[in-house]
């Protein structure tokens, strides 16, 4: 049975939601599930904004057969050419032939190395600012390469004021009947997944995304349709906020995250110490994080969150804890900059983590270690206490430093 959802009267949702898929791309936790969004506009012409999963291919063309009701299919856009959206692609030509497929040339190239359709005879190539008429719409085809891939592109409603977003303004999460921003406590019950969304697909390409934003400032947008996750319409003066931060790579809270690895509890106690004192120091909102029972992804998510962040482990190999080495090259990898670090080591016999944590991290840009004093060797001895004294003053110091130079700015 098909489940389509009308936004407008031309304007019908016909995507899908999968809750059954354990890993996004296979390696992305979605406990909560996530939704693959395609869009039909029934206007003179019939338009089709990008396909889904193949997961949901079922699902998919009852919904698009329902939503147009007899009708044939003018226009496929296609966006965004990942598999979770654009699988669907040669189906759907195989059951409306005469549609035309409107895309980047850098799309092109992908439809034929993913599949063996004919895709000269009938696309559309379209490139910067070019445009496209429906009756009652006109659309805008505006690049935004590397966000999160070289073909994107995004598409400007011009009658609607409405941004088709692609990945851009996503979110992890299935779609559980609110199909709008509107119908969910955004900041409490969205922000966190959209948060781990960018930061772990999008986040290493924060120069391409400040220029897609420049390029969204000077349109009016009421609506914002992208291809995971909810339609945005009350929130989008504070999702582009929260996009300019990320990508700027601006931490959103002047506070500590703290992620540990611990092997027989030495690392975890000094950890839970340095805690408890930066809490009695006035420190609001700290984080913890068991590295090695916390997939990394969320970790990373509140790395782009937090201002400092504190990496204890033990050695391990000669060299890092290998849940904590795999953290610090995935923050490395998705560029991540602009964090005041503190760091932990822990070797019964010959500590060495700490040189080799400091070696990935100082690869990255803006990193600023702030102290690397602290070693254990097994367990946190007493005498060891007036060391994460001073540690946490150190911190703490910190904070307030960055606070005034916030407010002079």
């Amino acid at each position: 049975m098909y489940d389509i959802r009308r936004i407008t009267d031309d304007i019908t949702y016909i995507g899908c939601s999968d809750r059954r898929l354990a890993l996004f791309e296979s390696a992305y936790p979605i406990p909560r599930g996530v939704s693959y969004n395609s869009y039909l506009i029934n206007d003179d012409k019939t338009v089709l904004f990008d396909t889904v999963d193949r997961a949901c291919s079922g699902q998919f063309f009852q919904n698009l057969e329902a939503a147009l009701d007899g009708r044939g299919l003018d226009y496929l856009v296609v966006q965004h050419m990942e598999p979770d959206h654009c699988s669907l692609i040669e189906d759907v030509i195989s059951v409306y032939p005469e549609a035309k497929i409107i895309t980047t040339a850098k799309s092109v190239a992908l439809i034929k190395q993913f599949f063996d359709f004919d895709i000269d005879s009938r696309v559309m190539i379209v490139k910067e600012g070019d445009s496209l008429n429906t009756g009652k719409h006109e659309f805008v085809f505006t690049m935004a390469p590397m966000v999160h891939w070289p073909e994107v592109m995004v598409t400007y409603d011009k009658t609607d004021k409405a941004l088709y977003s692609a990945d851009a303004f996503g979110s992890f999460g299935a779609i559980n009947g609110n199909l709008f921003d509107t119908g969910v406590d955004f900041e409490k019950d969205y922000l966190d997944e959209a948060r781990r969304y960018y930061t772990n697909i999008v986040g290493k390409y924060g120069a391409q995304v400040q220029m897609l934003l420049k390029k969204a400032s000077t349109l009016e947008i009421k609506t914002i349709y992208p291809l995971h996750g909810l339609i945005i319409k009350e929130n989008i003066s504070n999702f582009v906020e929260k996009y300019d931060k990320w990508s700027r790579y601006e931490a959103e809270e002047k506070s500590v995250l703290i992620a540990y690895s611990s092997v027989y509890g030495g690392t975890e106690n000094a950890a839970n110490i340095l805690a408890g004192k930066l809490a009695d120091k006035g420190v609001k909102g700290i984080k913890m994080y068991d590295v090695s029972h916390t997939h990394s992804s969320y970790v990373l998510s509140d790395a782009f969150k937090y201002s400092h962040i504190v990496f204890a482990t033990t050695t391990y190999n000669n060299g890092i804890f290998e849940t904590m080495e795999h953290l610090l090259h995935n923050i490395s990898a998705h560029n991540l900059q602009n964090r005041k670090v503190v760091l932990i080591q822990n070797g019964s016999w010959a500590p060495t983590c700490g040189q080799a944590m400091k070696s990935i991290l100082e690869k990255i840009k803006g990193t600023e270690i702030i102290d690397e004093s602290v070693c254990i060797k097994s367990a946190l001895k007493e005498e060891q206490l007036s060391e994460l004294e001073c540690l946490a003053d150190k911190i703490v110091l910190s904070i307030k430093e960055s606070e005034k130079v916030l407010q002079t700015v």
